[in-house]
């Protein structure tokens, strides 16, 4: 039996084991085509869950499933009513809420109430998809790896998993329909794959939205912490066709008749109570070394922090004295911020809660097993992982680096592939293609200076973010145009900044139609924006080209260490890193102690709001509408046995990135909250879940249902709901 041959065996005995290990509560995303065959039903229902398999996830038929999809690109949101009603987070539709505001219709600020379906607002931009059917492809793939079609570095590979997705799609019965999208994704680092068909609708519609200062009360202050008292909620509609599929944005079409809708739950929840979440988590590590994640620390987090507090400074700094900028740069704040602050929680859990020092213990008790085990490959492999970091970890402390400072804060770059082909038909006196590329030009330019740009803006965050990156860079590891700073503008940073912001071809509209009435290579050649772009898409490329052998080796290494454990007599692995597709994850409703002498409830209420209120801070400001009804105590059937508004809860489940807007159920499958964040203490939970910290923080529903009808005014929304108590 030769290697390859040997090793395909040993990996369908090591999933088998991955799929047969003890499963322990609250740790764990999984795959819902799994839950039979891991028996994590059967966990499930005797940790309280009241539904069985098929209700959760049904190939054949309609289940829960069906009423949750992937919002936007990077969140979930779930069904909650047979109208395509979506809900999801503040934070989820924050760019579309932005993206609709000015400063005659500032949303962010006062918020967006829909009265009716003719006042719903196209976002474009904007999808919801489902999942429609999932495919196991593993045998294939293995086939493809026996046959010698493919290598198994290269099967983890997009480039040929999109081959695959490509072909299965033409041989099935969504040939030809073009809002289905295939997707084709490795699992257990590779030891398993998944193809996807998905149902993607475009034409989503603004419906609800509460002010800034209730969907992100409290801020960054207050992101990623406990107690937490902030209704981050939005909520918008799909519209399809007449016949329900997928259709462009069009005055003819129509709310989408859902085939499943999540009933709501207003009975209030207690401590202990079993609790789900549905969703799409984006990404987690749970599988790195101790090197790995040193290298994750010091070469990512650590340059980011210190990159991103400059450019967020800057842009307050800004944002501060102006509407009109506050508004068009809230989206880029926000997403930035976020995992500022996360990378900064990030490294202080991973240090506080000895992460490492539990990574090396794993690592011990693989290689007492690796002695023994019958693939040779495992005795060397952390050793050849930790060898990898080695050589990588400045590579990719020189790519964050880069990447923070130049390509995403600075919005002023030029448009190479322009430049180049104007360059060439300016050669070759191409006349047509010149007319052509002039208007190329100008349509560009319209690109850049959009409703949400503001050169004077960028211009300060060049001016800030140079000094810092060339404190972190040295000098011969730079890009090119660090030398012509040096060499033409005696390294003042200021002088070319000027020079890219003044006299660049693109830089006004005046330049630009100079430069169009008399084009001309020389101009194109020497222009300041373009010597900008140029070197620094030259040095991304230069890092790419020295990283990716070692991430080739890095990604069978890590088939070979998961494959591995999977045959280790322990809990790990038995499920597979996230990667934005979609998982079940299941728990309790619990409080935490943090530390010594500290109890954190698992839930918060209107006091809260009232105790954290401080109009003198943009961070928690209190409308007065809401603060009168909030001292009125006129809750309705949202309050609470004791007469008080519930405004956030605690849950365990195991959660990250993207599923932010997920549904929170209880053990009948109906909807008690959304879930937003995670806490503080365990922001190291996406490379190690920690059972006794991490926790789950949810807008409980009762709010959510409170502001939309009492502060809202959308009680024609709340009679759309199929709401139980």
């Amino acid at each position: 039996m030769n290697k390859l041959i040997f090793r395909v065996v040993v990996l369908a005995l090591s999933l088998t084991t991955m799929f047969t290990t003890s499963l322990r509560a609250d740790e764990g995303m999984w795959l819902l085509q799994l839950m039979k065959e891991q028996h994590s039903i059967e966990l499930m229902q005797a940790a309280g869950l009241k539904l069985d398999a098929n209700e959760l996830y049904n190939p054949h038929g309609t289940s829960l499933k069906d009423a949750v999809g992937i919002f936007g690109n990077g969140c979930t949101g779930e069904i909650i009513s047979d109208a395509g009603l979506i809900l999801t987070n503040h934070h989820c539709g924050f760019s579309a809420i932005q993206q609709h505001s000015s400063v005659e219709h500032d949303y962010l600020t006062n918020g967006f109430w829909s009265k009716n379906r003719s006042e719903e607002l196209s976002s474009p931009g904007l999808s919801f998809t489902y999942v429609d059917k999932i495919v196991d492809i593993t045998e294939q793939v293995n086939n493809d790896i026996l046959e010698g079609n493919v290598s198994e570095a290269a099967a983890m590979g997009s480039k040929y998993l999109a081959k695959v997705a490509d072909k299965m799609k033409a041989n099935s019965e969504y040939k030809g329909k073009s809002y289905i999208r295939v997707l084709a994704l490795p699992f257990y680092a590779g030891n398993k794959t998944y193809l996807f068909y998905l149902k993607v609708y475009n034409d989503i519609r603004m419906v609800a939205a509460p002010p800034q200062s209730v969907g992100k009360f409290g801020g960054e202050t207050d992101n990623w912490m406990w107690p937490r008292h902030t209704g981050d909620f939005s909520m918008f509609r799909i519209y399809a066709d007449k016949e329900g599929n997928p259709a462009p944005y069009s005055v003819d079409n129509v709310p989408l008749k859902t085939k499943k809708h999540l009933t709501i739950n207003i009975g209030g929840i207690k401590d202990g109570d079993y609790a789900m979440v549905m969703g799409f988590p984006g990404s987690t590590e749970r599988y790195l070394t101790a090197s790995e994640i040193s290298e994750l620390m010091d070469a990512v987090n650590t340059p980011r922090i210190t990159i991103r507090t400059a450019y967020l400074n800057c842009l307050h700094e800004f944002m501060s004295k102006s509407d009109k900028t506050r508004i068009q740069y809230a989206t880029k704040y926000a997403h930035s911020s976020n995992y500022w602050k996360n990378a900064i929680g990030m490294n202080k859990a991973i240090v506080k809660n000895k992460v490492l020092d539990t990574k090396l213990a794993i690592q011990k008790r693989f290689q007492a097993f690796a002695a023994t085990a019958q693939d040779p490959l495992y005795q060397d492999v952390i050793k050849n992982i930790d060898a990898n970091v080695e050589l990588s970890s400045d590579l990719m402390y020189q790519y964050t680096a880069l990447t923070e400072s130049f390509f995403r804060p600075i919005e002023f770059l030029a448009p190479i592939s322009l430049y180049k082909d104007m360059i060439k038909a300016l050669k070759s006196k191409d006349k047509k293609k010149i007319k052509q590329l002039k208007q190329d030009f100008l349509e560009s330019f319209d690109g850049i200076y959009n409703k949400d740009y503001d050169s004077a803006v960028d211009r300060k965050v060049a001016a800030t973010l140079y000094p810092v990156y060339t404190d972190l860079i040295p000098a011969d590891k730079r890009p090119s145009f660090f030398k012509e700073i040096t060499e033409k503008y005696n390294d003042r940073y200021d002088l070319f900044i000027d020079a890219v912001y003044d006299h660049s071809i693109m830089s006004s509209k005046k330049n630009l139609n100079a430069f169009l009435a008399r084009p001309s290579v020389e101009s194109l050649e020497n222009d300041p924006q373009a010597i900008f772009t140029n070197s620094i898409v030259n040095k991304l490329q230069e890092l790419k080209k020295a990283r990716i052998p070692l991430a080739d080796k890095l990604a069978m290494y890590h088939k070979t260490y998961i494959r591995g454990l999977g045959e280790m007599n322990t809990a790990e692995p038995n499920y597979p890193d996230a990667n934005f597709t979609m998982r079940l994850t299941y728990g309790n409703v619990k409080s935490y102690n943090p530390k010594d002498g500290v109890h954190y409830n698992y839930y918060t209420t209107q006091k809260g709001i009232l105790e954290k209120e401080d109009n003198t801070s943009e961070e928690f400001v209190v409308p007065a509408k809401l603060h009168d009804m909030l001292v009125a105590r006129d809750f309705g059937p949202y309050a609470m046995e004791d007469g008080n508004l519930p405004v956030c809860f605690l849950t365990t489940n195991d959660i990250t990135g993207g599923n932010s807007g997920s549904p929170v159920m209880n053990s009948r499958g109906e909807l008690i909250g959304c879930a937003f964040d995670g806490n503080w203490e365990s922001l190291s939970g996406d490379i190690h879940f920690d059972d006794q910290l991490q926790r789950c923080i949810c807008l409980d529903i009762r709010y959510m249902l409170f502001i939309l009808d009492k502060f809202g005014g959308c009680h024609h929304l709340v009679e759309e709901m199929t709401i139980v108590k």
